[in-house]
């Protein structure tokens, strides 16, 4: 049987996509393992959530570095030392630098509450509603230098209903996400999708 390729997830609360990672990767022929959980804030819950399933876990605040760039070859230290292939954000609340974006091209993932290149940032189901589109949904894509600008790897669609508010639509593409994440990450790891820039 081919390796699992090994697996670290970016988080800053409570990882509910990072979850459904780790359940996913239990999964006997699923081709990836968490192996690692990264937060840039201690008190983060998903860091317990990982722990209690005896997954490596690791915190460092950017505040203790004298620029993105140290916390972030800091950060770089840990994922190597975990031997990892891939990185998945799951809510990670940093905007990375072009060196680091660089660094893991082609292996780092993350999932948008959007249908890319619509809303990229945040308050993207605020957005949506105010401009009354028909649907919104979320996008896995690749990591670039550019803010949710990489290519995507799959989206999951949800129609915007006359009485929804930010907060129903979120909850709504939220359980898509918890799908739609774990499939992308197995076409990833299973070699079924490369980036090519």
């Amino acid at each position: 049987m081919t390796r699992k390729k090994r697996v670290a997830v970016l988080i800053s609360g409570r990882g509910s996509n990072m979850t459904a990672l780790i359940k996913a990767a239990k999964a006997a022929d699923y081709p990836a393992e968490i192996v690692g959980v990264f937060s840039n804030r201690a008190a983060a819950a998903g860091l317990g959530t990982a722990s209690a399933d005896g997954i490596q876990t690791a915190s460092l605040a950017q505040s203790s570095f004298d620029s993105r760039l140290d916390f972030e070859n800091a950060l770089t230290k840990i994922l190597e030392n975990w031997a990892v292939d891939f990185i998945c954000l799951a809510g990670f609340m940093r905007i990375l630098t072009p060196q680091f974006t660089e660094r893991w091209l082609g292996r780092a993932i993350n999932i948008h509450p959007s249908l890319l290149p619509a809303y990229k940032g945040l308050d993207t189901h605020a957005r949506a509603i105010a401009d009354g589109v028909s649907e919104a949904g979320c996008t896995v894509h690749f990591v670039t230098p550019g803010l949710d600008e990489g290519p995507a790897i799959a989206q999951a669609r949800v129609p915007v209903r006359p009485d929804d508010t930010a907060e129903s639509l979120a909850a709504r593409i939220l359980i898509e996400e918890h799908k739609l994440y774990p499939k992308a990450l197995e076409m990833l790891a299973s070699g079924q999708i490369t980036y090519n820039g």
